[in-house]
């Protein structure tokens, strides 16, 4: 469960980094998307055959941090709307 929330901080992390621009999201807010991220990432690996979805791979870390990357968009999309209506 350590090694799952370690690999989520550092895939959201990495997804941030790659992401271009100023993300403007939480600590919590970055491990909770790069969790998504590694479970989706992990899911694809599994379809795909090179993994187990527990199983840290390169093919499912690759997905996760796209993934991760596409889930912060996303989160800056749905906060960006909030803040915009009057």
């Amino acid at each position: 469960m350590i090694g799952f929330i370690i690999a989520g901080l550092v895939i959201g992390a990495l997804a941030r980094l790659v992401k271009p621009g100023r993300q403007k999201l939480s600590f919590v807010a970055t491990l909770l998307l790069g969790l998504a991220g590694s479970v989706i990432g992990g899911l694809i690996a599994n379809l795909l055959g090179t993994g187990d979805i527990f199983e840290l791979n390169v093919v499912g870390f690759i997905v996760a941090v796209i993934a991760a990357v596409l889930l912060i968009g996303v989160a800056e999309g749905m906060s960006g709307r909030r803040s915009v209506r009057r």
